[in-house]
């Protein structure tokens, strides 16, 4: 065990340790660090351990129990210690491999530019999981929010938070804008003088990761469908290396036990029409056939021959048993989660794609105060689950916020670990208190006939429908 002056480890636990058959080994009574956060994080915190306790305590009979760490960020962390996010925080994540935080206070000013990311980076959490589900009770702006049970693989170390950016008229981004145009004859910048510059690197190794790990929890869970969501359209080597990539990882090493959307139309043509030529079905697929040159023809008939090819394993029928790898552009899938939710099972995309799409698709089940986080490495084993949510200072020490971001990224946490009884003790808890109106002031001013309770109580009441 590394040495520790600041963090008490506590006696009774023990580590987590990953396997040589890349499974964890979680003991009965697992070390966990946790960060309580700042602004309303205390509240939070507290009601979020008593319900996570109480489970586990249903769960086992008192078979298991979480050994609780307390590590040190944002405020709290500054305060005691004079460091933002202090050495032995990031060791006991590294160490324990398993925890969760509440919010944390982004720094003003120079240095880290976000702490959640800094601690993303550093251990190198390359999957951003953002399950989205309806809550029975829960008020929503939409029509059908039950419509809504997806799963977002967000990649969490690349794309703009990598933070590789130069400001306006300063001297270094005035060396980057004269490489682009001397060097590299770039024309597109419209006002050189007075533009910031910022690059997003996208990468093969990065995406591949992602989105294996996408195919792998589908495939697992039993999903219908992974969609690669882009602008490839208009980024056509970043994000649409994304997309090609994302494609070409399925094919390559999940050929078995996948189909991409377009096959699915090859082989369904084919099924309908067993005389059909290929020419014929790339015209059924592409309704501009007509209109390519020659060469575009003979592209999509090689694709139609090559899903053809597949016939033996994937046709008759038997690719709509195929987990299905589709994509769609970032723009047209944010009309589309609101328009045809139940389109979308799990999605693999980019970093700012994927915040865009989360707390959009919070929106939609009840907000971010109840939207829950995980930052994984399922190489390493290291996971951090967390609010999504901000700090709310203007509601803290008031006993007064919803907890659910904190409990739900708990529950997500316990699956993790493996400890599913525990998370479906705090699922059965939280829908049983919000179907019987019994919430907090966010949900209480939405929702008619509800009987308003402090952010400890909803933790009771959660306890109390497990």
């Amino acid at each position: 065990m590394a040495s520790y002056q600041i963090v008490q480890v506590p006696q009774d636990g023990q580590g987590i340790k990953m396997g040589s058959d890349g499974k964890l080994q979680v003991p009965d009574n697992p070390i966990l660090p946790f960060i309580e956060g700042d602004g309303t994080g205390p509240d939070i915190w507290r009601a979020s351990q008593r319900v996570f306790d109480a489970a586990v305590a249903k769960a086992y009979g008192g078979k298991r129990k979480i050994a609780w760490c307390e590590v040190y960020a944002g405020e709290k962390a500054f305060n005691q210690f004079k460091d933002w996010l202090p050495e032995e925080t990031v060791t006991a994540f590294r160490e324990f491999l398993v925890g969760i935080k509440g919010p944390l206070t982004t720094p003003v000013g120079g240095g880290i530019r976000s702490l959640n990311v800094a601690l993303r980076q550093l251990l190198d959490l390359y999957v951003c999981l953002r399950p989205v589900r309806y809550f029975h009770g829960v008020p929503s702006p939409v029509k059908k929010p039950e419509s809504v049970d997806m799963v977002i693989f967000r990649e969490n170390t690349e794309d703009i938070y990598a933070g590789i950016e130069w400001a306006a008229e300063s001297a270094e981004v005035k060396k980057v804008i004269a490489f682009l145009q001397n060097e590299m004859g770039v024309r597109k910048i419209r006002f050189p003088e007075t533009s910031g510059i910022g690059i997003k690197p996208v990468s093969r190794e990065g995406t591949e990761r992602l989105v294996k790990a996408a195919i792998e929890y589908a495939l697992r869970e039993g999903r219908k469908s992974v969609t690669l969501v882009h602008k490839g359209n208009i980024q056509k080597f970043t994000e649409g290396g994304f997309r090609d990539w994302g494609y070409a990882l399925a094919a390559r090493e999940f050929r078995a036990q996948t189909v991409t959307e377009r096959e699915s139309w090859i082989l369904g043509n084919r099924e309908s029409n067993p005389k059909m030529t290929s020419e014929e079905n790339a015209r059924a697929v592409d309704p501009g056939y007509d209109m390519m040159t020659p060469e575009q023809r003979k592209k999509v008939v090689t694709e139609v021959d090559t899903a053809l090819a597949l016939w033996p394993s994937h046709g008759d029928g038997k690719w709509k048993k195929l987990l299905m790898i589709r994509d769609s552009i970032a723009d047209i899938t944010l009309q589309q989660v609101l328009t045809r939710a139940a389109d979308f099972d799990v999605i693999a995309t980019l970093n700012l794609n994927g915040d865009y799409l989360s707390d959009a698709l919070a929106a939609q089940v009840g907000g971010i105060g109840i939207a829950p986080g995980g930052n994984i490495n399922y190489t390493s084993g290291h996971a951090i689950f967390e609010a999504t949510h901000g700090t709310a200072p203007k509601y803290a020490n008031l006993d007064k916020v919803n907890p659910g971001s904190v409990i739900l990224s708990g529950e997500m946490m316990f699956r993790f670990l493996g400890w599913n009884e525990a998370a479906d003790a705090i699922i059965r808890g939280f829908n049983g208190a919000t179907a019987a109106k019994t919430v907090t002031y966010d949900f209480h001013r939405l929702m008619e006939g509800a009987s308003l309770v402090k952010c400890s109580e909803f933790g009771d009441a959660i306890v109390h429908h497990m």
